[in-house]
């Protein structure tokens, strides 16, 4: 691919990064070029960003529902899963997927809510009522 064809389509992350593709320039040599995307990839992207925004709505609806603790709904809205978690917070795996449910977690100390609290860079009381402030 010449340096001009580069693609340069608009897409989710455009504003936020740049990827580094190999192209020949006009002495027939390689050389980088930043590219803002290419069409094919902006739509994968928008469509596995609506999969997440999808999952999150889910888990805050489990929340409401009592089906859940407000650790999913961090979980979904952090992009993390159960044992990158407990490497955050320390906790064991099989404690943080107990903490899932809402019984146990109303029962966490301050304590144990302040760690999870640190590990999805909210307030403690962010994280009780999933109301963020996203100033941060």
């Amino acid at each position: 691919m010449k340096k001009e064809e580069i693609p340069q389509d608009e897409s989710a992350l455009n504003k936020l990064t740049k990827e580094v593709c190999y192209a020949v320039d006009g002495s027939g040599n390689y050389t980088t070029q930043l590219s803002t995307g290419w069409e094919v990839k902006a739509k994968a992207l928008d469509i596995a960003w609506t999969d997440i925004e999808e999952r999150i709505a889910s888990a805050k609806q489990k929340v409401l529902n009592n089906e859940a603790s407000p650790l999913l709904f961090f979980i979904e809205y952090r992009l993390m899963d159960v044992p990158i978690v407990a490497g955050y917070t320390g906790f064991w795996k099989w404690q943080v997927k107990n903490h899932l449910k809402p019984d146990a977690f109303k029962k966490l100390s301050e304590k144990k809510l302040q760690r999870y609290a640190e590990a999805f860079n909210v307030s403690v009381e962010e994280l009780k009522t999933m109301n963020i402030d996203n100033s941060k």
